[in-house]
């Protein structure tokens, strides 16, 4: 086939184009376009040829668009006004005004492209506030998505996904559409239906690549008493036990995601070096104790990396425990009646540190080749993994986009996904 002519929208550090690259689709990213400077001294140092426009998509009139003369847009549209810590404000957030006007622009093209793919994340699909008039719970944004879709004669086809179902130990349910300009639908499609895993054409080692349903990996926390033994068979629901601020639930449910062999060990995932520079402070050990997601190198899973990651710590991502012949337990049960600084004694026991960028960078499919300019900090590095995509399931997608059916993908030794 002809190489196609890729146009990268809302690019970052490239995490569409890596995928473009696993997928070993023939293709030429014709330009790339962000606004963001960081992201984009990233990108350029991992893609030193690929033209890159540093200016809001609304700057690029409907002529230099045309004359750019793509057939496949990859995009992962700003996800602030559509995440649960957001205000959720759909289309009223002024940072959807690149996407509407992208929508505005599509149909007026002098050619349609021939492959969509969006990225963005769980929350896009539906709206944050149902009208009094009916019960609609289709984000406006995605609803004028599918809309202009169709109206240009698109088959389309909406998913929820996470690494976790390639066996990659990792969550990060995201939302993705594929579309392609042709009048058939996909052999996979289901019309008005979010797909949660891919599609069963493809061919796929059941045993090694187990779906995991992210449904059943998420689970509210209720609030709940302290008890003082760690059975969950033991603590009635009223006073649920938890060493740390866990349910009885999320104990069991983090014991059968570790014992999943269908997912990789977390240790295939992590740097050799010396990382001591990334050990939990004293502070935030005493501080949140309660509230760490603590993992070790033989677990399968670990939450999603925010791009808060390092800088805050409840819900943005989990810790490695790195000396993994401590029990967990046995220290946080012998916390309560310590001064602080026989709290902070035994915390440090267990040898907790963030994970790396680079290990962050090697769970989200990025290759070893791909790096950060010498001048990002740490912290920035975190802020723009934390705003990044999965790049095996991009690629996956992709593929599916393209070719309809999908080869069958192994793991090499180094965690790479191969077609």
């Amino acid at each position: 086939m002809e190489p196609l002519r890729v146009l990268e929208l809302y690019s970052g550090i490239g995490g569409m184009h890596h995928a473009l690259r696993e997928s070993c689709i023939p293709a030429h990213v014709v330009a790339a376009i962000d606004v963001n400077t960081v992201a984009n001294e990233v990108y350029k140092h991992n893609f030193p040829h690929t033209h890159l426009l540093a200016k809001t998509i609304e700057g690029i009139s409907l002529e230099e668009f045309d004359k750019l003369s793509f057939n496949m847009i990859l995009m992962s549209p700003p996800c602030q006004p559509f995440t649960r810590i957001g205000l959720q404000g759909d289309m009223t957030d002024p940072r959807t005004n690149s996407f509407l006007y992208l929508l505005d622009i599509l149909p007026r093209l002098q050619k349609l492209p021939k492959y969509i793919l969006l990225e963005n994340v769980k929350g896009f699909e539906v709206s944050s506030t149902r009208l009094a008039a009916c019960a609609l719970t289709l984000s406006l944004s995605r609803g004028l998505l599918i809309e202009t879709l169709e109206a240009c004669g698109f088959q389309y086809q909406e998913f929820l996904l996470s690494p976790s179902s390639l066996g990659i130990p990792n969550s990060r349910l995201r939302y993705f559409l594929i579309a392609k300009l042709q009048s058939e639908p996909f052999p996979f499609q289901a019309p008005g239906q979010i797909l949660m895993e891919f599609p069963k054409v493809v061919t796929v080692q059941p045993q090694k690549y187990a779906v995991v349903e992210e449904s059943k990996l998420r689970v509210k926390r209720t609030e709940a008493d302290i008890c003082v033994d760690g059975s969950s068979t033991q603590c009635s629901r009223k006073d649920t036990f938890l060493f740390k601020l866990e349910t009885p639930e999320e104990i069991d449910r983090k014991r059968q995601q570790d014992s999943d062999l269908s997912v990789q060990m977390l240790k295939d995932f992590l740097e050799d070096d010396d990382t001591d520079q990334y050990l939990l402070p004293p502070k935030l050990l005493l501080r949140y104790a309660l509230l760490l997601d603590i993992v070790k190198p033989t677990s399968r899973r670990s939450m999603c990396f925010t791009k808060g990651y390092g800088s805050y710590i409840e819900g943005t991502g989990s810790v490695l425990q790195t000396a993994e012949d401590v029990q967990i337990e046995d220290i946080y049960k012998s916390l309560a009646d310590l001064p602080p600084d026989e709290k902070i004694a035994k915390l440090s026991m267990l040898k907790l540190r963030y994970f790396t960028p680079r290990e962050i960078a090697n769970l989200q499919g990025f290759p070893p080749e791909f790096g950060f300019p010498e001048k990002t900090t740490v912290k920035q590095r975190y802020r723009l993994l934390g705003n990044s995509l999965n790049v095996h399931v991009v690629a996956k997608l992709l593929t599916v986009c393209v070719n309809d059916l999908e080869v069958p993908l192994t793991l090499d030794s180094n965690s790479k996904i191969l077609s």
